[in-house]
């Protein structure tokens, strides 16, 4: 079985819940990817990470550091990154804040500095793409060279679109809702 074949049978056994729920977007859906179950989990956390890493390479993105907005995409960029090492590859891993801090460094984008460095925003799932597109904002703010967003779970609700038009990067995801049986 391939990576790719494990991942997305630990995501729908996981991290796939039916039944009506409230999204962060605020709109209502029949079911819910919650995918901390699988990106905080001890099979499924490697495999992200190399599928993830995998598929930036399969199309071509360059890129020195990965993160996203906290809270979802915490996980994703840092089994990215222990896959990276796994490889030895250099890869580090960003954390975005949800607003600037007011104290200390004063600092949104936590980790490594990224500015004038290539960088790929991250994502667990996406409905809206507004958690990416508060990452992207803040990343570009710090100095950081977006070269695509990425995310594990596309629910395909406009996110894609809505991020290629306003953010111009490339939008991939590993999986599609269809992928999942949704």
């Amino acid at each position: 079985m391939t990576d790719r074949d494990r991942l997305v049978q630990l995501i729908s056994d996981l991290a796939v819940v039916r039944g009506r729920v409230t999204l962060s977007s605020g709109e209502e859906a029949d079911y819910y990817v919650d995918l901390r179950r699988v990106t905080l989990h001890h099979d499924a956390g490697p495999l992200v990470g190399r599928v993830m890493l995998t598929m930036l390479d399969n199309a071509g993105i360059e890129f020195e550091a990965a993160g996203g907005l906290t809270m979802g995409a915490d996980p994703v960029a840092t089994a990215m990154m222990h896959q990276a090492a796994a490889q030895q590859r250099a890869l580090d891993a960003f954390v975005v804040r949800k607003k600037q801090k007011d104290y200390g460094m004063g600092r949104q984008v936590e980790g490594p500095d990224i500015a004038g460095r290539k960088v790929v925003v991250l994502e667990d799932t996406s409905t809206t793409g507004e958690s990416a597109l508060t990452a992207v904002e803040a990343v570009r703010a710090a100095g950081g060279d977006i070269r695509a967003v990425a995310v594990i779970v596309d629910r395909d609700t406009g996110a894609a679109e809505r991020i290629t038009r306003q953010a111009g990067v490339p939008y991939l995801y590993a999986f599609s809702k269809t992928d999942l049986g949704l």
